[in-house]
């Protein structure tokens, strides 16, 4: 215990709280050794990372064995990389430059004497280099910085190739006194601003800030606490603040270079020499001490990893730790690469005698001391995987694949890789336990598959509900696993599947799956939970009414719903509510209709509004089996809603549910709706039963019940009431109310739609299918009266009628005779034709109206002849006068101015009409008498107006067609001269005139 507690009272820093030896007090004997591995928080090379598995996931590049070329003649003293070359400084100051595969690309003489430090900058293709040179005096020192732009190089002409030089600087001065220097750094800031520190054997740190080819230059200098010398350097950049490490062998410093002065704060009182100071990707220093290699953040130490061996170079090269060790028991040196994250050794080898570490072109390289070379490069992931696949260490593939960020499917193989591994080794719990975690990126039938079998129920439960918590299930997977469930008989993780407290049950699955397969398996509680969370109306009211019968709740629901998504429902189940709650499925669809009347105001809704809400029509096919129903519904609505959009629809089926015998679903109105009956056409294929009853036709009403009579009244008042007066057109089907009175022979509406529409030889001959003559003569005295707009062609329909009957009529043939007679409807010819067809009648019936006509038509003979003989005299007289103007001389004997009454002198004007005027009394080439001259013209006008009528073709047969007696037309027509053979000219204008002259 002495020697413990000697080494631990001299203790000088802590790793993970522990108290370390330093390592020149620590004593390399079996017993320190062993006291070193036990403190915990220190990871041992023996302890721990002795036990580290190795692999050789790194490959020599470049064939194996290459040098540098020998066109770098002199001692490699520094060497940099960067912008895809190496760049090499020699003790005989030159510089050369190696591309990929260490082709030399040409060198230069940078400096007369040799090259101490050298780095190839990374934003610009600019060289930095520290050497010696020769000393312009004594007083000056011969170290100089020098800055070369290797992209522009020296003109042609001049003795070597070398890049343009465009900046030396003199590093020491009388304020900078000239130390050793040993470490060097160069920070490129925003272009062209570079911040070089260089270290000194004295602890001090010279800063050279700006921009160096335009000598505009800040220099300041930093000092460690401890005066030993600087070993390393590193910049750390975090946004704004600028930090810069400071490595001595007995420390580890950080300046705060934003502030001003800069701020020092030892992180550390234990250091390393030169070579063993590297920065990792994370801006953290990284340095090297025989016993253990140590992080440092900004805030003071980080992990170690502690490890025996000294190390001779350390690097950081993509997340790997490099470090080459040397082993003082052998006097090997071995080149490890470590994966810190996952505690393996990716590489290791035995190296010569290394004097440079490096890294370029995606390979780390190293340079020996006798200028040969060894580069490696690490192996891609696939050959790296497919090495611990042969080994199964899937553990170690797996973390490997995500501490280097590999893409998320190459995991997911790698997972199911492992699930395959331990699925074969029959441990299905791990097994699933990886293949969970593939979810999203393997198929999940593949999985499936594997776990069919009912012994695996439950890793198969587990996989499926993982898959449905990150909402990637189908409707397949949701109903494997409700599956599983109910064979489970697992009802508490049903309910946590289907009831979860998280209220987003509804999409983790489909929901349509999860009601189908509960109520398959009778759970139709949880099923109608599903339902009513996910607003699947009616899935819940399928459950309600086809499964459990709950017909009372299912009413209940309905009336709970929005009117569009209970109108919805009840259109799908409406059917069944009717069949068994008619009453309440009615009352639902008054206040989805109506809106439970409150939009009804004094009889009259609102119109407008009306139009949004469903209508009755929409609801007709739930009540296809129960039109008692229907007919209860209809009435109500139309006693609440008098002006609804569908009142033409909903009165066609009332008609059709009142009129019906045996009370059918109104199927007629259903399909006719926007459809086109023609009446006329078939108003005479139905078939009516009828018997005279008091003398009226009528329906033999024997047998029927007294329901069927009170709907036969309501159809009757139906039809009046929804064609008022004056309204045009009724509020329902006129043709279709027609085909349905025809085929349920309810003649009384049949007989008041035909009169409605003035269809009044269909109503004749109702009464003349029922032989109801006193009834038929009736009707005709009532629509046959012309004076009353009424259709006195009617008279001879009826006279045709008994003419064709076959029994003795002739009372009633007297009646319709005297009708004829006195509208002088018909022809005598025409009565005789049509009574001559019924051998039941005879002469006497006729004899009276015969001798009357015969009498009234000698007086229209005699009356006709005396018309023509007066034409005849006229007609004579005329054409004597015009034989006269043709052929004798006309003498005029007036002695006054016909239009003055003065006495007619020279010149004067006489007209063949025996007028005479002054030629002053007339107008200039005034052709006609003045006073004959109007009535001449309107006799002319009367004549072009016949002529134009002559052409109207239609208003003549239409006059012959309407008129009573069509031979009076033609031969008017006749008379008119309208209708003639010839087409006689004009003889032209009746005048003569003669100038009188003196001698007259």
């Amino acid at each position: 215990m002495g020697p413990f507690s000697t080494c631990l009272k001299r203790c000088r820093f802590k790793v993970c709280n522990w108290p370390i030896l330093p390592a020149h007090e620590r004593r390399r004997s079996t017993f320190a050794s062993r006291i070193w591995s036990s403190i915990p928080g220190v990871r041992s090379e023996k302890g721990r990372m002795y036990q580290w598995r190795k692999f050789d996931f790194f490959e020599e590049k470049l064939g194996g064995k290459c040098a540098i070329p020998e066109d770098i003649q002199g001692g490699i003293g520094c060497c940099s990389s960067g912008r895809g070359k190496l760049v090499i400084g020699c003790d005989d100051g030159t510089v050369g430059l190696l591309e990929r595969g260490l082709k030399f690309n040409f060198g230069f003489q940078a400096h007369s004497s040799s090259v101490l430090f050298l780095q190839q900058l990374k934003q610009r293709n600019f060289l930095v280099t520290v050497g010696k040179d020769d000393q312009m005096s004594p007083q000056q020192s011969a170290l100089c910085l020098k800055v070369f732009d290797l992209d522009k190089m020296q003109e042609e002409g001049s003795s070597s190739v070398s890049p343009n030089c465009i900046g030396i600087l003199r590093i020491f001065t009388n304020q900078f006194p000239e130390a050793k220097i040993t470490s060097f750094l160069v920070l490129e800031e925003a272009p062209p601003i570079l911040l070089i520190a260089i270290g000194l054997d004295n602890g001090c740190i010279y800063c050279i800030k700006g921009d160096i080819a335009r000598e505009r230059i800040t220099r300041f200098k930093l000092q460690v606490e401890s005066y030993s010398s600087i070993t390393g350097l590193g910049f750390r950049v975090d946004g704004q603040a600028l930090q810069l490490f400071a490595v001595t062998p007995a420390s580890v410093s950080i300046f705060s270079l934003h502030n001003q002065p800069p701020r020092l704060q030892t992180l550390d009182h234990i250091g390393c020499t030169v070579n063993i100071v590297a920065m990792s990707d994370h801006a953290e220093l990284i340095i090297g001490r025989p016993e253990a290699v140590y992080f440092y953040e900004v805030d003071g130490r980080g992990p170690c990893w502690a490890f025996d061996g000294e190390k001779k170079f350390i690097g950081w090269f993509r997340g790997y730790l490099l470090c080459v060790v040397a082993d003082q028991r052998n006097g090997r040196n071995t080149f490890n690469v470590y994966d810190l994250k996952n505690h393996l050794i990716a590489h290791s080898s035995v190296v010569k005698e290394v004097s440079h570490l490096l890294c370029e072109w995606g390979s780390v390289i190293l340079i020996m001391t006798d200028k040969t070379v060894l580069c490696i490069g690490e192996k891609d992931m696939e050959s790296k995987l497919d090495m611990l696949f042969k080994k199964n260490l899937y553990t170690v593939a797996i973390n490997l694949v995500q501490s280097q960020q590999a893409d998320a499917s190459a995991t997911a193989e790698v997972l199911r890789k492992y699930g395959d591994h331990l699925y074969s080794k029959q441990d299905y719990d791990e097994a699933m336990a990886q293949y969970i975690l593939t979810i999203g990126y393997l198929e999940p039938s593949y999985v499936i598959q594997k776990f069919l079998d009912a012994q695996r129920i439950y890793n198969l439960t587990n996989y499926l509900e993982k898959l449905h918590e990150k909402g990637l299930a189908s409707k397949d997977h949701t109903t494997l696993l409700l599956n599983c469930y109910t064979k489970l008989k697992d009802v508490e993780k049903l309910n946590v599947f289907i009831k979860g407290d998280d209220s987003v049950g509804e999409h983790k699955f489909d929901v349509e799956t999860a009601i189908r397969v509960c109520r398959a398996a009778n759970y139709h509680e949880h099923a109608m939970y599903v339902a009513k969370k996910a607003g699947r109306h009616e899935w819940y009211l399928k459950i309600l009414l086809e499964d459990l019968g709950r017909y009372d709740e299912a009413i209940q629901y309905i009336s709970s719903l929005e009117p569009s998504q209970a109108g919805v429902t009840v259109e799908e189940y409406g059917k069944i509510l009717v069949e068994h709650r008619a009453v309440d499925t009615i009352d639902i669809l008054m206040k989805l209709c109506t809106e439970d009347g409150d939009l009804t105001r004094s009889g009259t809704s609102n119109g407008n509004y009306l139009s949004m809400l469903p209508s009755p029509v929409d609801f007709l096919n739930i009540f296809v089996h129960h039109p008692q129903a229907l007919m209860d519904f209809l009435e109500k609505y139309t006693s609440k809603v008098k002006d609804s959009p569908a009142q033409v629809e909903i009165n066609n089926t009332l008609i059709e549910l009142y009129l019906s015998s045996d009370l059918n679903f109104p199927s007629i109105s259903q399909a006719s709706n926007g459809g086109d009956f023609n009446v006329r056409a078939m108003s005479n294929t139905a078939v009516i039963s009828k018997t005279q009853t008091n003398g009226k036709p009528s329906v033999d009403k024997k047998g029927l019940n007294k329901e069927y009579l009170d709907r036969c009244e309501k159809g009757l008042q139906l039809l009046k009431s929804a064609w008022p007066s004056e309204l045009e057109h009724p509020l329902y089907d006129v043709d279709l109310a027609i085909i349905l009175c025809e085929m349920n022979a309810f003649i009384e509406g049949l007989l008041y739609l035909y009169e409605k529409m003035k269809l009044y030889k269909e109503v004749i001959a109702c009464y003349m299918q029922a032989h109801d003559h006193e009834g038929l003569i009736a009707c005709c005295k009532r629509l046959g009266d012309s004076g009353k707009g009424g259709d006195p062609s009617l008279w001879a329909d009826l006279l045709k009628y008994f003419g064709e009957l076959g029994e003795d009529c002739s009372k009633e043939v007297k009646e319709i005779l005297t009708y004829i007679e006195r509208d002088d409807i018909l022809p005598p010819i025409m009565v005789l034709q049509a009574l001559s067809r019924n051998p039941s009648l005879t002469l006497s019936v006729i004899k009276d109206y015969i001798a009357r006509k015969l009498e009234q038509e000698s007086k229209l003979i005699e009356e006709d002849r005396r018309a023509i003989e007066m034409y005849q005299e006229d007609t004579l007289a005329m054409r004597k006068e015009i034989q006269d103007l043709r052929s004798n001389a006309r003498i005029f004997q007036l002695s006054k101015c016909t239009a003055c009454t003065f006495t007619l002198d020279l010149p004067a004007v006489h007209f063949m009409c025996m007028h005479s005027f002054h030629q002053r009394c007339l107008g200039d080439n005034e052709k006609e008498c003045p006073e004959c001259a109007p009535e001449y013209r309107s006799v002319m006008e009367m004549k072009r107006s016949l002529e134009q009528s002559s052409k109207d073709q239609n208003q003549f047969f239409r006059q012959v067609k309407t008129s009573k007696d069509g031979f009076s037309v033609i031969a008017e027509y006749f008379g008119k001269g309208i209708i003639s053979k010839t087409n006689n000219k004009n003889a032209g204008t009746l005048q003569s005139s003669s100038t009188s002259t003196s001698g007259l």
